[in-house]
C-alpha cells in the first residue's frame, strides 16, 4: 500500500438511509421528481445542522434547535414547515420500516411568520400604467387585459380563461362572468375603459388568433395566452412606465379592491367582487384603506404636518 493513499471513507449511514427513502418516495409514493428534489434538499439542511447525531439519536431538542437556527437564517415560518414536513415523513418511514421507536418531529411547529399585506399601486400609479400607448396588436391585447383585470378585480387564471363569448357579455351588460377557486362563479362589473380597450383589442384580434380559437386573449402563437406570458408582459409595462416598483398580475387584483374600497366603504361589496369565500379574507384591505387614510391625514391635516 502505498505511503501517500488516503484512508477509505466509510459511507454514512444518514446518507444511506437517505438514499432508501428517496427511494420509497419515487417508487411506492411515486413523488414527481421535483418535489423528491424538495425532499433531498430538506433533508441535507436537516443533516448539516446536526453534524454526528445519528438519526437514531436525534431528539425533539434537536429539531428546535435546528428549527430555530433557520428563522434566525431568516427563512421564513412558510419555508421552516415545508421543511418541518420533510423531516416529519423520513421519522414517519423510519419508524414504519426500519424500527425505529420515535417520531422527534412530532408536535412541533414552525414559527409563525408575520401576514404580509397585499401590495397595491396608487391611483396615479394605475393610471401611469394603464394610459400607455398601445400601437401593436399585442400591446392593444396587453392593454385590454391589464384594464379588465383592474376594472373587474379577475385573478390571472380567471383572465386567461375567458372566451370571445364573454366579449357579447360585456359589451351588451357591463359585466363578466367568471369561474374561479372552489368552481365558484361570480359576476363582476366591468368598466368604461376596460370595456373600450376590449373593443380595440377585438378588432385586431384576427391578426393573431388563429382560426376556431375560442379564447379571448391568444399569444404569439394564435392560441389561449399562457399565465405566465401575461405576467412577462405586465412587467415590461410597468418598465416602461417608468414604476419603481415590479408589478404582476394580483397587484392589478389587490389595487382594483383597494381603490373599490376606499371610495365606497363597502366591504362586502368588494368580498362578493373577489370572490372570497370568508369576509376574514377580504378584510387585510382594510389595513390597506387605514394606511390611505393615515398618509392623506398626515398631508393635509394642519395639526398632523410637521414643524
Amino acid at each position: 500500500m502505498a505511503a501517500d493513499s488516503a484512508p477509505e471513507k466509510k459511507p454514512d449511514p444518514r446518507s444511506e438511509l437517505l438514499g432508501a427513502y428517496l427511494e420509497h418516495l419515487s417508487h411506492q409514493r411515486r413523488l414527481a421528481a421535483g418535489t423528491r428534489h424538495n425532499y433531498h434538499q430538506d433533508i441535507e439542511a436537516l443533516f448539516a445542522l446536526t453534524p454526528g447525531i445519528s438519526l437514531a439519536r436525534m431528539q425533539p431538542q434537536h429539531i428546535r434547535r435546528s428549527v430555530a437556527q433557520l428563522h434566525a437564517r431568516g427563512l421564513s415560518g412558510r419555508t421552516i414547515a415545508h421543511m418541518l414536513s420533510a423531516w416529519r415523513g423520513l421519522f414517519s418511514w423510519l419508524a414504519r420500516y426500519r424500527g425505529y421507536s420515535a417520531n422527534p418531529c412530532l408536535g412541533l411547529r414552525a414559527p409563525k411568520s408575520p401576514k404580509a399585506l397585499p401590495k397595491a399601486l396608487s391611483p396615479e400609479a394605475a393610471g401611469q400604467l394603464l394610459d400607455a400607448p398601445a400601437e401593436t396588436p399585442a400591446d392593444k391585447r396587453d392593454k385590454a387585459m391589464f384594464e379588465l383585470a383592474y376594472s373587474s378585480g379577475l385573478r390571472l387564471a380567471e383572465l386567461v380563461s375567458l372566451d370571445t363569448a364573454h366579449a357579447d357579455t360585456i359589451r351588451r351588460d357591463a359585466e363578466v362572468t367568471v369561474t374561479g377557486k372552489g368552481s365558484k362563479t361570480r359576476t363582476v362589473p366591468v368598466g368604461t375603459r376596460a370595456r373600450e380597450a376590449i373593443e380595440v383589442w377585438l378588432a385586431v384580434r384576427g391578426e393573431l388568433a388563429r382560426a376556431g380559437v375560442p379564447a379571448l386573449f391568444v399569444g404569439a402563437r394564435g392560441e389561449r395566452i399562457a399565465a405566465g406570458v401575461v405576467r412577462a408582459r405586465l412587467g415590461q409595462w410597468a418598465l416602461r412606465a417608468g414604476l419603481p416598483v415590479h408589478v404582476h398580475p394580483h397587484v392589478l387584483r389587490h389595487s382594483f379592491a383597494t381603490h373599490v374600497l376606499q371610495s365606497s366603504g363597502d366591504l362586502r361589496a368588494v368580498q362578493e367582487m373577489l370572490g372570497h369565500s370568508s369576509i376574514s379574507t377580504t378584510q387585510v384591505y382594510t389595513h390597506l384603506d387605514f394606511q390611505y387614510l393615515a398618509k392623506a391625514y398626515d398631508a393635509a391635516h394642519p395639526r398632523a404636518k410637521k414643524k
